[in-house]
């Protein structure tokens, strides 16, 4: 589901009346929620020249703005069947994700999670798709640029909620065990379970769309 880089030329000429316009998004993501791929590229067309400039907005790096808008329009993919026209209008719902997950980066930069080999003490059973990413030779992402595109690992761990990829960093990149991780959050041990075996399903139908599950796990 590659997407090109936005243009406002791609859409200045052919862009409806407000009140029309806000009508063709909401149905537009209608559709989208119910799997419509030209749907997708459709809402893409029409808004991504618009999100582009609200992250660079907050992070005004341009080639990372435009990996974060991927990662918005792969978060609607999901997400879009969430969408609820009689709460908030399609755009103000799209630029909240945008906003958010510009944020997001920021914060990222400054807590950048340190790659381990391996994961001490873990509780759970469902950690085997993660610890195949890890040797005893090579780090994690030495390891994935051979089995898989990085960029698939990004994309998909960047749809995950926040709590998701806070528990999944700390229990699989910093070797924390659950309790560890609980207690570093100051969140219930059954919370952080919940988010760790909730983010490895998501991550594992993320990679499974992507086609980099089967790659991985060769």
């Amino acid at each position: 589901m590659a997407l090109n880089a936005p243009s406002s030329a791609n859409v200045s000429a052919t862009a409806p009346p407000a009140q029309d316009r806000a009508q063709l998004l909401a149905s537009t993501l209608a559709r989208v929620a119910m799997g419509d791929r030209v749907a997708f590229r459709t809402l893409y067309d029409l808004t991504a020249p618009h999100l582009l400039g609200v992250i660079l907005r907050i992070n005004k790096d341009r080639a990372q703005a435009e990996d974060l808008l991927q990662e918005v329009f792969v978060k609607v993919w999901g997400a879009a069947g969430s969408f609820d026209a009689q709460r908030a209008q399609a755009m103000t719902w799209l630029t909240s994700i945008a906003r958010n997950r510009a944020i997001d980066s920021l914060r990222r930069k400054q807590t950048e999670p340190t790659w381990v080999t391996s994961r001490p003490g873990a509780e759970d059973q469902d950690d085997d798709m993660l610890d195949q990413m890890a040797s005893d030779n090579d780090g994690p992402m030495d390891l994935l640029g051979q089995a898989v595109q990085a960029r698939a690992i990004k994309v998909c761990m960047g749809g995950l909620s926040g709590e998701q990829q806070q528990s999944l960093a700390l229990a699989f990149y910093q070797g924390l065990s659950h309790a560890e991780v609980a207690e570093h959050l100051k969140q219930p041990l059954g919370s952080v379970k919940s988010w760790v075996r909730r983010g490895l399903q998501a991550l594992r139908t993320c990679l499974e769309r992507a086609g980099a599950l089967q790659a991985l796990e060769s």
